[in-house]
Order: C-alpha cells, then sequence, then structure tokens
C-alpha cells in the first residue's frame, strides 16, 4: 500500500506508540485523524487532526466512524484503561477483569471499524510481549495480549480481502511508564540489562513495525515483533 494520499485513523494516537504512528503516516503522505480520550495532551500536531473518544463507548465509536468513513487504515495502540500486575493468585480480580478493557476496545474499533474500511484497507493493532513469553507478574498482561493476537488470527479469515495485523512490542520508552524520562530511562534500562539489545524500544521503533504491517500488502493474520530480543532473553 502506498500510504499517500490514503486516511487513517489512529487510536491511542496521541502519545506514546500511537503517537509515533500518527507522525510517521502523516510524513508518509497520509491524511491522519489521531484519536484518543484527551487529546489536548499531544498539544497541536501538524497536519493531523485530534478526535476525542473512548474506545470503550461504542455509541461515541460508531458516530466517529460514521463521520470518517471511508478510510484505508485502522490502527489502534489505545491501552482502554488501567492493567494490573503483579502475582495472579494475589492479584485483585477485579483489577485483571478490567485490564481486558483494552481487548474490548480493540473489538470495538474492529466490530465497528471494518464495515467503513476500503477492501484494500488494513487494521493494525498493538498486543505485548507477555502475550508470547510471559514474566512472573504478568498473568493479566499476557491474557489480554494473547486474547488480542487470537482475535485478530480469528478475524483475518473472515473479514479478507481487508487485512488485519498484530504489532507485539517489548519493553518501549513510553510515558506509560511514567512522565519523568530520566527517572523512566533508569528504571528500564534496569529492566532491559539482560535482553539481546540490552535497552529499551522506542515508539518510533514499534510505529516502524506498524508501518511496514500498513504498506506489506501480503501480509496478515500475523503477529510481528517489535521486542529487542525479548522473546528468546
Amino acid at each position: 500500500m502506498d500510504v499517500a494520499g490514503k486516511k487513517a485513523l489512529v487510536f491511542g494516537g496521541t502519545s506514546g506508540i500511537g503517537l509515533a504512528t500518527s507522525v510517521k503516516l502523516d510524513a508518509l503522505g497520509a491524511q491522519v485523524v489521531a484519536v484518543s480520550r484527551d487529546p489536548s495532551k499531544a498539544g497541536e500536531l501538524a497536519g493531523i487532526s485530534l478526535e476525542g473518544c473512548d474506545v470503550r463507548d461504542r455509541d461515541a465509536m460508531s458516530a466517529l466512524f460514521a463521520a470518517h468513513a471511508p478510510f484505508d487504515i485502522l490502527i489502534s495502540a489505545a491501552t482502554g484503561g488501567e492493567r494490573a500486575a503483579g502475582p495472579f493468585l494475589e492479584m485483585d480480580l477485579d483489577g485483571y477483569q478490567a485490564s481486558f478493557d483494552k481487548l474490548w476496545g480493540y473489538a470495538n474499533v474492529v466490530r465497528l471499524g471494518a464495515a467503513h474500511l476500503a477492501d484494500d484497507g488494513c487494521i493494525v493493532l498493538v498486543s505485548g510481549s507477555p502475550a508470547r513469553r510471559a514474566r512472573p507478574g504478568q498473568a493479566a498482561l499476557a491474557s489480554v495480549g494473547g486474547a488480542v493476537e487470537q482475535l485478530v488470527r480469528a478475524v483475518a479469515v473472515e473479514i479478507s480481502p481487508k487485512r488485519i495485523n498484530v504489532v507485539s512490542p517489548g519493553v518501549i520508552s513510553t510515558p506509560m511508564f511514567g512522565p519523568d524520562v530520566e527517572q523512566r530511562e533508569k528504571m528500564l534500562a534496569g529492566a532491559t540489562a539482560k535482553h539481546l539489545i540490552p535497552r529499551a524500544g522506542t515508539a518510533e521503533e514499534v510505529a516502524d513495525g506498524i508501518v511496514f504491517m500498513v504498506q506489506n500488502d501480503f501480509v496478515t493474520g500475523t503477529t510481528i515483533d517489535v521486542d529487542g530480543g525479548w522473546l528468546l532473553s
């Protein structure tokens, strides 16, 4: 897909991986609409339209899709809300259940958005390395990410020739780990010291993987890892 002149909706598009993806698609000539619960946190993004919407609100999502239809590219990096961490046998089950807001948000994006997607269009979602290899304390992350990846494989065979894929990031330096950049980098350096690539990834590196999924018309129902060697560490 040549994205120049194509229309892209990016949920979670005003922060972290979603923002990096919005910027890259815009630089390639796409018409980008970045959507989040609080688009004001992105400030002004030259050339990128901003919309406010919660991916858990189906009525608002339906209205948003109808307002921007048709479009060619549909991406979601929206977290959906808080995510639980820690040993599963000690975990608050309400917190575990709430972690699946990410899955419900993705389900809404795909279910409500696919009907407005061009026949040669594509969808890309973002899971996470715990879905592929969980560390202790990551039961919630692994469960949700695994569900997202299985959703994509199941939906791919139903929506063809439209495409849908997943990018699975490892430890990525984004505001999700806190706004203090110096403190965040220090914490992440310790967390990734034994990785094959001993550093945290950048949002831009994950966005490159997303753009690959958009541009390559021969890829669907697939997960690619941008994880610094997480699966082998």
